[in-house]
């Protein structure tokens, strides 16, 4: 398993291209299992519904369908079109 990055590498406010490259940091960080865990066990029905809201948003506007399933639902290629092909 690849290791996440160092909290080091994160920095903000200095230039677009190290703004976009500390956020994928951050939100690596954030996606590690037991961090996770811990924070959504501590948060409260409105800060959980307010997070997924505004995720679901992001998505939405950034990715396309396919990139939806591929890269967020780690859905094969094979196995989403055959999926959308029924719908």
């Amino acid at each position: 398993m690849k290791q996440p990055p160092s909290a080091s590498a994160i920095c903000f406010g200095l230039d677009e291209e190290l703004d976009r490259s500390s956020c994928a940091h951050y939100l690596q960080l954030l996606g590690q299992e037991q961090l996770a865990e811990l924070l959504s066990s501590r948060m409260s029905s409105d800060e959980i519904a307010a997070l997924i809201d505004f995720c679901s948003k992001l998505l939405h506007r950034h990715l396309s369908k396919q990139e939806y399933h591929d890269l967020f639902l780690r859905e094969g290629r094979e196995h989403s079109s055959s999926k959308h092909a029924h719908e």
